[in-house]
């Protein structure tokens, strides 16, 4: 296989490039990467010695190929599909890899402080740094009610890399962090997103990790089924 993807199905960032892949019938191996495990991550490490996945392996081009958004990025250039995800028109562009980065940056990121704050002994808790991010999800809601309020998808008319990193973002977010009754266009925004059959597909791979999930237990029964369409 050429493509050959490192990752953990429950990760959200995984998700993200899944999606991309998914969306486009892209062909690839994926190859999971248990880091607790020190065998594992050091074949891991001999790859990628930072240690974060998900990386790709482009064995055709003799290329490895790290950090979600430059992934699909890549795929886009050498391995295109019938679905582009960065819109040809520059301004478009400029917009997708806008939104792009938001979700990574300012629903992710939080996300993932109050996930691993969580993980940690009690006496080893940041407080103050998890009500910060906390906040950070409740502002960057506010905004996407606003920018979602004219559009289906999140950089406009088109399903695009912007969507690829808002769907596990905010399907993590809204479970550490619920969104707000008030904003009704990231609700719909958010029901779009995980009708998709991409992001059902990408859901469905992660259930049976679902109890690895520290907030496991807050996890919507919705998302809890078994979804055949997503097969």
């Amino acid at each position: 296989m050429a493509l050959v993807l490192y990752l953990h199905p429950l990760a959200s960032f995984c998700q993200k490039v899944l999606i991309a892949l998914h969306e486009n019938g892209t062909a690839f191996e994926p190859r999971l990467v248990d880091l607790m495990d020190a065998g594992d991550s050091a074949r891991f490490l001999d790859i990628w010695p930072l240690g974060k996945i998900p990386i790709l392996r482009d064995e055709a081009r003799d290329r490895t190929i790290p950090e979600t958004t430059i992934i699909i990025e890549y795929l886009e250039q050498h391995h295109p599909g019938a679905r582009p995800l960065l819109p040809e028109d520059p301004a478009a562009r400029l917009e997708a890899r806008l939104w792009d980065r938001f979700h990574d940056l300012h629903v992710q990121a939080p996300m993932q402080k109050i996930v691993t704050d969580r993980l940690r002994p009690e006496d080893e808790q940041d407080r103050r740094g998890v009500a910060e991010a906390r906040a950070t999800l409740r502002t960057a809601y506010a905004m996407l009610e606003r920018q979602m309020a004219d559009r289906r998808w999140a950089a406009g008319d088109g399903f695009s890399l912007a969507d690829c990193a808002a769907a596990p973002a905010l399907f993590y977010a809204g479970i550490v962090e619920p969104f707000p009754p008030a904003h009704p266009h990231l609700a719909a925004y958010f029901d779009r997103l995980v009708e998709r059959p991409s992001v059902r597909r990408v859901i469905e791979g992660a259930r049976p990790y679902f109890p690895m999930f520290p907030f496991a237990t807050m996890i919507p029964a919705r998302f809890l089924a078994a979804d055949k369409e997503a097969r």
